[in-house]
């Protein structure tokens, strides 16, 4: 992929999940993130954050005049329990809030036992708590099934059951996004032959991490891939790195990304 470090930028902020899920957010936290968003170099997809500031964050962005952002928020999050009822109960009451957009953790725990159905029926669940009113990405946390059999099959399950997205990593593990996994992830998109989407998140800090990824897309699944409705980066410090390029300035390279 032959684009400039500014190019990249440019396409990362516009593919970004600016993302803000710590034990410390508040209602100025969440105003802070929506405001880190109002920038002159444009806007992130989404905005994803815990379900009880969706609301919040909502409002905040109207009034910002960011309305073309949409909310996102989390579900059996982060440790991806097998009740069903639970996560589909989570999910109703996101949408109900006005999340535009829901990741549910699978059940990868399961998977790794040996229960497939489970991570199914969660998945196919949510998707009908979703109906047209959200999307439903589907954090797969490839980190924690470590094998590429695995990571494989997780991603064929969720894809199968009716994720719109699926979702490398929630961020709150040791090991989270990375090109092995997205490989795998990708390669199973385009063999569905569906309209899935894929989203890398956590350790993509800089332009230049980023960039791996949206090869990786480009070359399994071709250029038009690479759009908010089927491509993003679930990140927050990356946002620092995107804009210190955009302005001409030395990239810091330090942040966290989710």
């Amino acid at each position: 992929m032959s684009r400039s470090e500014r190019d990249v930028a440019q396409l990362v902020l516009r593919l970004m999940d600016l993302t803000s899920l710590n034990q410390s957010d508040s209602p100025a936290a969440i105003t802070e993130l929506c405001t880190s968003a109002a920038s002159s170099y444009g806007s992130p997809a989404a905005l994803c954050v815990f379900p009880e500031f969706v609301v919040w964050a909502k409002h905040e962005c109207e009034r910002l005049n960011l309305t073309q952002v949409k909310i996102a928020t989390v579900t059996n999050f982060p440790m991806g329990s097998i009740d069903v009822a639970r996560a589909v109960a989570e999910t109703e009451r996101a949408v109900g809030a006005g999340a535009d957009e829901v990741d549910v953790v699978f059940p990868y725990q399961a998977l790794t036992a040996g229960d497939e159905k489970v991570g199914y029926d969660m998945v196919q669940a949510c998707k009908q708590a979703c109906a047209e009113r959200a999307l439903l990405k589907v954090i797969l946390e490839t980190g924690e099934l470590q094998t590429p059999q695995l990571i494989r099959r997780a991603s064929e399950i969720a894809i199968q059951a009716g994720a719109d997205f699926i979702k490398t990593s929630t961020g709150k593990v040791a090991v989270n996004a990375t090109p092995e996994a997205a490989k795998m992830m990708l390669e199973a998109i385009r063999e569905s032959g569906t309209q899935c989407g894929f989203k890398a998140a956590g350790g993509v800090r800089t332009a230049a991490d980023a960039a791996v990824y949206l090869d990786l897309a480009q070359q399994i699944m071709g250029s038009s891939f690479l759009s908010p409705e089927r491509f993003r980066f679930g990140a927050s410090g990356l946002l620092t790195n995107l804009h210190a390029i955009l302005a001409g300035q030395s990239p810091a390279s330090a942040g966290t990304s989710y």
